[in-house]
């Protein structure tokens, strides 16, 4: 996690670290652009340039001409009519990751709020003063901001770590006065894609790191009930034109690298398809990661507000446009959420292979005692329910549409939606990761103690027997798959890849 400075456009991974808490500022530069931006709105307001959401009502009252004396008013009411959001709040990573796409994106200087409108996010996000914004009510824009913004007025309400707050008490502790929004304000900050680009980018640094692991798991139950690793083999993959493949395969042999469990003399022509194919799944995963990574870093990259103002004081600019439309953005994470799906599905048919007697050589259900005990046939269980699950959450968004505002916006690409629930869907492959890693830990003590593991997966399977002893039916398994998640989540892979 390093600290950002945004002068030049943040990165997807410069996005997840300001999520996961790290430092923002404004450069020198940023600031300039911010406050010229800003002049091109005093600009346009007094020469009574036509300019939508400036001197013009929103979506289907884009037509209504509004007066200089409302200008300000029209801000306001933008915020308060569009803090409509509904359900349980955001986490905070997710909302800092919409602050810190707000930010970037009023740092190319192309909407033209004040300075101090920025300052104040940055200011937030810095004390750790988080906005508590609904989840749901966005179909790609709008309410998320605006619930954000509600703060920086002095309403709405603040997750301050060690409870909630009001938005005035937050900003009281920050030192700053409540802001009453200019022309444009308002719809600035409620436009663009941040809230759809900032859960995509948290979203992406998550599947990075589960992807990790999910390869040293893989190599734990390939090593227990594998028998073929020449399936890894550079010499055998190379007629697949794949990067991710032939990665994945380098990182498989490197992982399995000194396995005495794999020198044991078993006739076997090939393994099944969800361990002989850890390289076409993982790697394709993998190359579908780096695809998202590219739109992500082109959204950061670019001006999403509508409209957009240009040019110079003398002769300003104004583009009316439909920037906020994020539909690459959606298909990108629509993708990334049937990628997790997919990977998720494989895991839990390794999942199926360890515990199931029929095809692993190991004891039913991994089970100290089958019969009188389960073991892990009921993680199983769990694990087939949160696949299924994903498999409907991978729905594609993008596809839903709808018509809004009086048939005035009736393009809708649902990205917010589409990184949403990419969220869930990883979420879910967590946790049957999670239950990988328990039942390759549990087969390893079933194996000849003679047999060495392979060093790499050796220090996984002593990572999780530092934290919970073998599985006896003796407590309730949910509390060991919380704490496997909890490992997944909150370590780093104990591996070192090629």
């Amino acid at each position: 996690m390093t600290d950002q400075v945004i002068g030049a456009p943040l990165t997807w991974q410069g996005v997840a670290d300001i999520a996961a808490g790290a430092r923002v500022s404004l450069s020198a530069a940023a600031l300039a652009r911010i406050a010229h931006a800003r002049a091109l709105v005093g600009v346009i307001a007094e020469r009574r340039m036509v300019c939508y959401g400036v001197n013009t009502g929103v979506g289907a009252l884009a037509n209504v001409l509004i007066d200089e004396p409302r200008q300000r008013l029209l801000s306001r009411n933008i915020i308060m009519s569009h803090a409509c959001g509904v359900g349980r709040a955001l986490p905070v990573p997710e909302t800092r990751a919409i602050m810190a796409s707000a930010v970037n994106n009023f740092a190319h200087g192309g909407s033209g709020v004040r300075p101090v409108v920025v300052e104040t996010l940055v200011a937030l996000l810095n004390e750790d003063l988080i906005p508590i914004v609904p989840r749901s009510g966005s179909i790609g824009y709008l309410t998320h901001m605006a619930h954000v913004s509600l703060v920086l007025m002095g309403g709405g309400s603040v997750d301050a770590g060690e409870g909630v707050m009001t938005g005035a008490q937050a900003l009281r502790r920050l030192g700053v006065a409540a802001l009453e929004l200019e022309a444009k304000e308002g719809l600035s900050l409620v436009n663009g894609t941040p809230c759809s680009t900032g859960p995509a980018c948290v979203a992406l640094r998550r599947m990075h790191h589960l992807l990790d692991w999910a390869d040293v798991i893989a190599a734990m139950t390939f090593e227990n009930i594998g028998l073929q690793p020449v399936s890894f083999a550079s010499e055998a993959l190379k007629f697949r034109v794949s990067e991710g493949i032939a990665s994945t395969g380098a990182r498989m042999v490197k992982l399995l690298e000194g396995s005495e469990i794999l020198k044991r003399a078993v006739h076997h022509t090939q393994d099944a398809m969800s361990l002989r194919a850890v390289p076409q799944v993982h790697g394709a995963v993998r190359e579908c990661l780096e695809s998202t990574q590219s739109v992500l870093d082109r959204e950061l990259a670019s001006v999403t507000d509508n409209p957009i103002v240009s040019g110079t004081l003398k002769d300003p600019v104004v583009y009316s446009q439909a920037h906020p439309i994020g539909t690459a953005l959606a298909l990108a994470m629509d993708t990334l959420g049937i990628a997790a799906a997919k990977i998720a599905a494989t895991c839990e048919r390794r999942i199926d292979r360890l515990v199931n007697p029929l095809v692993s050589g190991l004891p039913a259900f991994l089970a100290q005692r089958p019969g009188v005990s389960s073991g892990l046939m009921i993680a199983q269980y769990t694990a087939l329910a949160l696949t299924s699950e994903n498999r409907r959450l991978a729905a594609p968004s993008s596809l839903d549409g709808g018509v809004s505002s009086a048939l005035q916006e009736d393009e809708i690409p649902h990205a917010t939606a589409s990184a949403l629930k990419a969220i869930e869907i990883i979420e879910n492959f967590s946790t049957v990761l999670a239950i990988e890693l328990l039942a390759a830990a549990q087969a390893y003590d079933f194996q000849d103690p003679s047999l060495r593991r392979a060093p790499a997966t050796d220090r996984a399977y002593r990572i999780v027997r530092e934290r919970l002893p073998p599985y006896a039916d003796d407590r309730p398994l949910a509390a060991d798959i919380a704490a496997a998640v909890d490992l997944i989540r909150g370590s780093d892979p104990p591996a070192v890849y090629p």
